[in-house]
């Protein structure tokens, strides 16, 4: 078990915040709970973040940012007398520094797993910065119109006649292999190479990485087809290419507390990652799940379940899900089978929200069939009630395995919980429902710096338009978060004390055991 030592600064941020325990009152049912869990109380502990972020510079795992996110939660769950685990793992863990930007003229940097990727293979990623003159191969634009795959650019040595020594080269994808195309370059001469996407219908994001390339020695990224193109439309830019990373394994942490009171044969799970990404605060991703989640959690201090009810801060999330992963696989057979449901709540304020619910009875056909296990669609009719009882429209979003409760519904658990988009465009029917601006994403500031709650760096013409119809506070929409934050506290105290439209069981209430179950619980997870 990891020892936690707040900084002074931290440990008062923790305590700031926490009511009294004989102030709290035993908010045992949706309508108390729903009143105790308020906008302003999951607001502070997101000013709690972002204070974080702005003396770290981002909170993600493996970096002090996360530490000091796991000491927040930690204290503030101590403070109102939960006794929380911090639950070690180690993963591979990875920084990024490389660029792509024009230099001049008309200066742009292009944004890290947005616009452009680095080569990841071990055989074709040497690091290393090329400044120099772009020279497109080939280039076709606009490619919208040819058929897939058709583009020859880079393909052969010959493209690459009287090619400048030094020069950048911009090739299109097409036809023959990333690794021609960046070989061919580098025999010609290139200090560096950008490789495209195509631009037809399905050929313009980050499909991947260059690949296998032994034998390159010089700076390789591969780009969307809006970055080349941008690029391809400056003649005579100078570019520059940066391959830089860090990859080597560290240790993080989840964060796990369970109630006091309740059935341990029949526990419900409720958890949201509290990671975000390295380029900043990760407020709205996952900030506004991490925040409603641990206020429900105090706002429950005094509640005695039926069920016991287990709150989870998941680590590594932005890595690839690999704390809630850790936390399944640790589990035995018996207690995988002892967690009745998990609800999962991963971007919950988003500035162009849609309300969507995980849909859990795969009405939408967004799930192989199988995979969702049986419950999950109860689970969904749940939030579902939520949102019409309360007039508010909803819909179903995609139930594939995404965020953290993917490791739970792959081991058979029933899952459910919310998402109010991320990189994905807002529809005009949508825009209808919901008010916000139609072909703008959920959320412009997606793993972006602009991610936080002080509204910097983000698309002001943008934001003006959507501060037409919403209360914005930095990167998070405060009706969205407002009416969700209820939404999740609603939905976990229906299931603390009763879960049988998902796996009929309802049980009175019970203690853990002389504390015994608690201190299972304890020893089992804190290694």
């Amino acid at each position: 078990m990891r020892t936690i030592a707040a900084a002074v600064a931290i440990a008062a941020l923790g305590l700031a915040g926490t009511a009294p325990a004989n102030a709290v009152p035993n908010n045992n049912s949706v309508k108390k709970l729903t009143k105790a869990v308020t906008v302003e109380g999951v607001l502070d502990h997101l000013e709690a973040l972002q204070d974080i972020a702005d003396e770290y510079g981002d909170r993600a795992s493996g970096r002090p940012g996360y530490d000091a996110s796991v000491d927040y939660v930690v204290s503030q769950l101590e403070g109102a007398g939960y006794d929380p685990v911090v639950q070690e793992f180690t993963f591979d863990y990875s920084e990024e520094n490389s660029e792509l930007a024009r230099v001049s003229p008309d200066p742009r940097t292009f944004v890290d797993e947005r616009d452009f990727l680095r080569n990841s293979f071990d055989t074709g990623t040497p690091e290393g910065t090329a400044t120099g003159p772009l020279v497109p191969v080939g280039v076709v634009v606009p490619a919208a119109d040819l058929p897939p795959n058709s583009n020859t650019s880079g393909c052969e040595a010959s493209d690459f006649a009287d090619f400048p020594e030094g020069g950048i080269a911009l090739v299109q994808r097409g036809t023959c292999g990333f690794t021609v195309k960046v070989l061919n370059a580098q025999a010609a001469g290139a200090a560096g190479v950008v490789v495209m996407n195509e631009g037809q219908p399905g050929r313009t994001g980050l499909v991947g990485m260059i690949g296998d390339a032994t034998g390159l020695t010089i700076p390789a990224v591969f780009a969307t087809s809006a970055a080349g193109e941008d690029l391809a439309a400056t003649p005579g830019a100078t570019v520059t290419v940066t391959v830089d990373y860090l990859s080597e394994e560290r240790t993080t942490y989840n964060v796990v507390a369970e109630t006091k009171q309740g059935d341990d044969d029949n526990t419900v799970m409720v958890g949201a990652h509290l990671d975000g990404v390295q380029a900043g605060a990760g407020i709205n991703d996952n900030g506004t799940g991490s925040a409603a989640l641990l206020e429900t959690a105090i706002q429950m201090q005094k509640v005695k379940p039926s069920n016991t009810v287990r709150f989870a801060w998941w680590g590594a999330e932005e890595s690839g899900l690999l704390g809630s992963e850790h936390y399944v696989e640790a589990l035995t057979a018996d207690e995988a089978d002892d967690i009745a449901l998990y609800l999962n709540f991963d971007m919950i304020g988003s500035p162009n929200y849609m309300f969507g619910i995980y849909d859990g009875d795969n009405s939408g056909g967004t799930a192989a069939p199988g995979f969702i296990p049986e419950g999950s669609a109860q689970i969904e009719d749940v939030f579902e009630k939520f949102y019409a009882d309360r007039g508010i429209p909803s819909q179903d979003t995609e139930f594939s395995g995404r965020s953290d409760y993917g490791p739970f519904i792959a081991v058979g658990i029933p899952a459910g919980g919310l998402f109010t988009g991320a990189e994905g465009v807002k529809t005009p029917a949508e825009a209808e429902l919901y008010g916000g601006v139609a072909g703008a994403s959920y959320d412009p500031c997606y793993h972006a710096a602009c991610d936080n709650l002080r509204g910097d760096g983000r698309d002001e013409a943008l934001y003006d338009q959507l501060e037409e119809d919403y209360t914005l506070v930095g990167n998070v929409n405060e009706y969205a978060l407002d009416v969700n934050a209820d939404a999740l506290a609603a939905a976990t105290i229906t299931f603390a004390f009763d879960t049988s439209t998902v796996n009929g069981v309802r049980k009175p209430g019970k203690s853990h055991g002389a504390g015994k179950s608690k201190d299972a619980f304890k020893n089992r997870f804190a290694r």
